[in-house]
């Protein structure tokens, strides 16, 4: 399967270039550096997983993309309540973490119930 064709591929790699944009100009540059790793660690696992040969490597990476996202999360909340992130873009950004999750457990399941 080609994970550039993969939505959840392609919203996450979104994502990670929108936190990249919202936090260029933050001086906090062990936060900064943080949750842009975080963002960007969701589509780099989903592409390193989708190109692996058995259903288990690929699950593997899948998981680890899930844990970022939701690392990412955390740290979108974090940065909500120091007032590095503002609560309207700060909703929208938790909410597609949400959406990626789901959609990751998503292709868990059918890469599980793949024969």
């Amino acid at each position: 399967m080609n994970f550039e064709k993969l939505q959840v591929w392609k919203r996450s790699a979104r994502l990670s270039a929108e936190l990249y944009k919202t936090m260029k100009d933050l001086k906090d540059f062990g936060f900064r550096d943080q949750i842009t790793r975080s963002g960007l660690s969701i589509p780099s696992n989903i592409a390193e997983g989708m190109t692996r040969q058995t259903a288990k490597d690929k699950t593997h990476f899948l998981v680890i993309a899930r844990g970022s996202c939701a690392e990412l999360r955390t740290q979108i909340y974090i940065g909500m309540e120091i007032g590095y992130i503002t609560s309207e873009p700060g909703k929208l950004l938790l909410e597609e973490t949400r959406e990626i999750s789901k959609m990751i457990n998503g292709l868990i399941t059918s890469i599980n119930q793949t024969p």
